[in-house]
């Protein structure tokens, strides 16, 4: 090759933070820019010709783009000094173009962390994209100091972050020595994902925090338990930025409880949001219609039905107050419905009463209570944690909630990989390419 590897890379990684072309358009990139300035030697825009940056890729691959991932970010940690107490885990699903047919060479096999093991396997799998037409592969990493991205690995299109966690627990340790922080010393943090049985069994000692599964029947217990109880712990906004008029403010408050999941207790912090849930809410409201629709087709044909005892129509309005759901009840008057002799009736005197008919009047009813306990559940979620509230890693429930909010610079991380002016469509001949 006319250029080195070094170069190369530092070549893709200026052409990726411009945002400009494709990464398949690198030399008509350089034709472009000042070489002399940005690489510190003038080179030739063909040297970074297609064949030549695929080389580097298969080099690449062949020393493990894990490996070099991870001595970069030592190298950095060193100059840096980055804040290693929380270890910020996630995973994105990163859509693809083209058939991508199996390879001829081995599936991944178990080995030593950094070492090649195989080509990631682009296939479908569950779209975080929102392209279940498309295939893909996934990207996990574990970030320090808020979002710095300390390792990384490219998984299988269809890997379970479930799966991914409990790798990541195993050999997390191990990663963390790498940077001179002993166990004990860090806190795991990572999303709903986490909280299985494997999961919790093959952290050993390491802290971690999580948000425990609305699935999980503890966390809906939890949840009940804090809304009936009512001795929230005022937080207040967590957020540094100003609220305006179309974004208010977010105030939390919080409730200590435990839970005790596959034999194991474990400390939870249910969080109560001002700006509640919409979605659930949402959820409460559908619900909210359909149950007074299911009384209303119940009760209808006994509203349209005349009676001509009022023994029946007590009967029958007995029937109807029976009736109910989760959120009404149902109210049931009796009418009296007087008939008439045929015939003008007299201004000297009333209408002589024939009969006496019975109708009734229905009315739904909602349950104000049990709304009002529901809207303030909506807006409750629990944060699963074994760290103490005292010591040295201490954290209270308003400590626990803003580590835990810090989640989100992972998350940007994602965002810039999906961002398709930045990273572009990868559309590249080969898996290990794409890992590289």
């Amino acid at each position: 090759m006319a250029l080195d590897p070094g170069t190369i890379v530092l070549g893709l990684v200026l052409d990726t933070l411009s945002g400009r072309s494709p990464l398949d358009r690198l030399e008509e990139f350089f034709a472009h820019q000042d070489t002399a300035l940005l690489l510190g030697k003038a080179v030739a825009p063909e040297c970074f010709n297609d064949d030549t940056v695929g080389r580097v890729l298969d080099r690449l691959y062949e020393v493990g783009p894990m490996k070099l991932c991870t001595a970069c970010a030592v190298r950095a940690d060193r100059v840096l000094g980055l804040a290693k107490r929380y270890g910020h885990f996630d995973t994105t699903s990163v859509s693809v173009f083209g058939e991508y047919l199996p390879p001829e060479t081995p599936q991944r096999q178990e080995g030593p962390p950094h070492e090649p093991q195989g080509p990631v396997t682009i296939t479908y799998g569950y779209s975080k994209d929102k392209r279940p037409d498309l295939k893909q592969l996934l990207f996990s990493t574990l970030c320090v100091d808020r979002a710095v991205p300390v390792w990384g690995k490219a998984e299988d299109g269809n890997a379970s972050d479930k799966t991914v966690n409990n790798t990541v627990l195993s050999e997390i340790a191990t990663h963390m020595a790498s940077y001179g922080v002993a166990p004990g010393a860090y806190i795991y943090m990572a999303d709903a994902a986490l909280v299985t049985e494997d999961n919790l069994a093959a952290r050993g000692d390491t802290l971690f925090m999580s948000r425990l599964p609305a699935t999980y029947n503890e966390c809906g217990r939890l949840i009940t338990e804090a809304v009936a109880q009512n001795t929230w712990a005022e937080i207040g906004m967590l957020a540094q930025t100003k609220p305006t008029q179309h974004r208010p403010g977010t105030s939390y408050k919080a409730y200590e409880g435990e839970v005790t999941l596959y034999g194991t207790s474990c400390r939870a912090v249910v969080l109560h949001s001002s700006a509640q849930d919409k979605r659930r809410h949402k959820q409460l409201e559908r619900a909210l219609q359909a149950s007074a629709a299911t009384l209303q087709a119940a009760v209808r044909p006994a509203t349209q039905q005349m009676y001509f005892c009022q023994a029946d129509a007590e009967a029958a309005a007995d029937k109807g107050r029976a009736l109910q759901t989760d959120y009404h009840e149902v109210d049931v008057t009796v009418e009296e419905r007087p008939q008439y002799g045929r015939g003008r009736p007299s201004t000297r005197r009333p209408r002589a009463v024939k009969a006496m008919r019975y109708t009734l009047q229905i009315a739904l009813r909602e349950r104000d209570a049990l709304l009002a306990r529901r809207r303030a559940e909506a807006g409750c979620f629990v944060l699963l944690t074994n760290v103490p509230s005292e010591g040295e890693m201490g954290h209270r429930a308003q400590e626990v909630l803003k580590a835990y909010k810090e989640q989100h610079g992972t998350e940007q991380n994602s965002g810039f990989l999906k961002d398709p002016v930045i990273v572009n469509s990868l559309f590249l001949k080969k898996p290990e390419r794409i890992e590289a």
